[in-house]
C-alpha cells in the first residue's frame, strides 16, 4: 500500500471536524518535529470490526500517511475484562479461545488497512504483556498511581455508578488502569507517544498520559475524534437487520453500498469528510451539489463508491454498483446479474433449499412455496391473493395458482428469487446433489 503524504496530521483532522479532544496543544509540535508514533486500540468483541471501527483505523491511516508510525493494538488481554465505555451493562466475558479467534479476524482486516511493511505500522497483542502481569506487583507499581477519586469522576465510570439497576463490577473498573497499562508497555517497547481513540476514551487516554508522565518522566498525549452520529438521533451502523460490518460473510459489498447509498443528507457532507480521503475541495463541490440538486444523489453516491472501495476493493464495488442500478429498475431481468452480484444483493434473505429433481412436481407449486417459506401464513392465503400480481418469481408477476417452479426458473448461481409486495423477498436455493 503506498504512503500519500499529507501537509500537517491534526490539521487534516481538525480541517474535517475530526478532532474532539487534545490533550495538550503541544501535540502538535511533537508532530511537526518528525515521525511520531501513535497507537489506538480495537475491541475484539467479534471477529470482524464494523463501520463504526472505520474511525480509529482510518485515523491511523490518516497518521501513516502524513509520514507517523502507528500501531494497531488488538485487546486479546483487555478483552478479557470489557470495556464499560458507553455500556449500559456488564458485558458477557469471553472465553480466551473465542478471543483468539476475534482477534485472527480483525488482525487480517487491519492488514489490510495499514501498510506493514519494514518500518511501517506495527500490529501488536495486549495479551502479550497484560497476561502475563503478577496482580500484586501490578498493584503496588501501577495502581497506586491511580487515585479511586478522579477515577469515579470519568464518563466511563460514573454513568454506570449511577445505574442502580446494572451498577459496576470491580474488573469492569479496573479496564482503565489496563489500558493506561498499555500505554505505557507501548511507550517502553516501541517509543509511542500518542494515542488516538473515540471521545467515549477520552478518560481512558488521559491516564495513560499522566501514568507516562509519573513514571518516565516523559509527555505523552492523547487525541479523541467525535463519536459518529447521526443527525436524526438514530445510532450511527445499524440497519434492521443490526451492525453493517466489514466482514463480507457478515455484511455483503451490496448491502454495505446500499448503507452508504442511502445516508440522509444531512449527514453525507461530514461522513464524506469521516469516511474518505477526498480532497475537502471535491467534498464541498458535493455539499453544493446536496444544496441545490438533492434528487441527484451525487454526494451518497460518491461516498458510497469511495468508502466500498475502499474496504472491498474495486471489483466488489463494480457488482455492488451495477447490481443497485439493474435491481431498482421495474423492468430488471435478474438472469442479467451473475451468481456472484445475486448472493451478495440478497445476502442475508430468509432462505429455503430444495432439491433440483423436486421442481417441476407437486412440492414446488408456488403456493405450497409461499407457504413454506412464511410468506404467506396458509397456502389458502397464498391461493387468495395470487391472482392479485403481488406476487413475483424472479421480478416476474405470477398470478397462476397452478404455477410450479421449474429449472426455467433458476438463475445464475441456482437461485430463485420470491418477492411479495415490494419489500418481502425469500430466497430459493436448489442444490443440484
Amino acid at each position: 500500500m503506498p504512503v500519500m503524504s499529507t501537509p500537517d496530521f491534526l490539521n487534516d483532522l481538525q480541517e474535517r471536524n475530526l478532532v474532539h479532544q487534545i490533550s495538550d496543544p503541544a501535540v502538535a509540535d511533537l508532530l511537526r518535529a518528525g515521525s511520531t508514533v501513535g497507537y489506538a486500540g480495537f475491541d475484539p468483541t467479534a471477529d470482524s470490526l464494523h463501520i463504526g471501527s472505520l474511525v480509529p483505523l482510518m485515523t491511523l491511516m490518516r497518521f501513516q500517511r502524513a509520514g507517523h508510525r502507528p500501531i494497531a493494538l488488538l485487546g486479546g488481554g483487555t478483552g478479557l475484562i470489557g470495556d464499560p465505555s458507553g455500556k449500559e451493562s456488564e458485558r458477557t466475558l469471553l472465553t480466551r479461545e473465542s478471543l483468539e479467534r476475534n482477534v485472527a479476524g480483525i488482525r487480517a482486516q487491519c492488514e489490510r488497512f495499514l501498510d506493514f511493511s519494514s518500518d511501517g505500522a506495527i500490529l501488536v497483542n495486549n495479551a502479550d504483556w497484560l497476561c502475563e502481569l503478577n496482580l500484586v506487583e501490578f498493584l503496588r507499581d501501577i495502581g497506586k498511581h491511580f487515585s479511586v477519586n478522579v477515577m469515579v469522576t470519568r464518563d466511563s465510570v460514573r454513568n454506570r455508578l449511577e445505574q442502580r439497576e446494572h451498577g459496576l463490577s470491580y474488573t469492569e473498573f479496573s479496564y482503565m488502569l489496563l489500558q493506561s497499562y498499555d500505554f505505557l508497555a507501548l511507550h517502553d517497547r516501541l517509543g509511542c507517544r500518542l494515542q488516538v481513540g473515540g471521545s467515549d476514551q477520552w478518560g481512558n487516554i488521559i491516564s495513560g498520559a499522566d501514568l507516562i508522565r509519573r513514571l518516565r518522566n516523559v509527555d505523552a498525549y492523547g487525541v479523541t475524534v467525535p463519536l459518529v452520529t447521526r443527525a436524526d438521533g438514530k445510532k450511527f451502523g445499524k440497519t434492521e437487520e443490526g451492525n453493517v460490518w466489514l466482514d463480507t460473510q457478515r455484511t455483503s459489498p451490496y448491502q454495505f453500498y446500499q448503507f452508504w447509498i442511502n445516508v440522509d443528507d444531512a449527514d453525507v457532507v461530514q461522513y464524506l469528510k469521516t469516511f474518505t480521503f477526498l480532497p475537502l475541495g471535491t467534498i464541498h463541490d458535493a455539499q453544493r451539489t446536496v444544496a441545490e440538486h438533492p434528487e441527484q444523489r451525487a454526494a451518497q453516491k460518491l461516498l458510497a463508491e469511495e468508502v466500498t472501495r475502499l474496504v472491498h476493493g474495486a471489483d466488489a464495488f463494480g457488482r455492488a454498483q451495477h447490481a443497485t442500478e439493474f435491481l431498482f429498475r421495474k423492468d430488471a431481468d435478474y438472469r442479467e446479474l451473475s451468481a456472484l452480484e445475486l448472493a451478495e444483493a440478497f445476502h442475508g434473505a430468509p432462505t429455503t433449499t430444495l432439491n433440483v429433481a423436486q421442481l417441476g412436481a407437486p412440492d414446488a407449486g408456488l403456493v405450497a412455496v409461499l407457504a413454506e417459506t412464511g410468506l404467506y401464513p396458509s397456502r389458502g392465503r397464498a391461493r387468495k391473493d395470487l391472482p392479485s400480481g403481488g406476487v413475483s418469481v424472479n421480478n416476474v408477476a405470477v398470478r397462476d395458482v397452478e404455477y410450479v417452479l421449474s429449472v426455467n426458473d433458476l438463475l445464475p448461481g441456482d437461485f430463485i428469487i420470491l418477492r411479495k409486495g415490494k419489500k418481502h423477498y425469500h430466497v430459493v436455493r436448489v442444490e443440484r446433489t
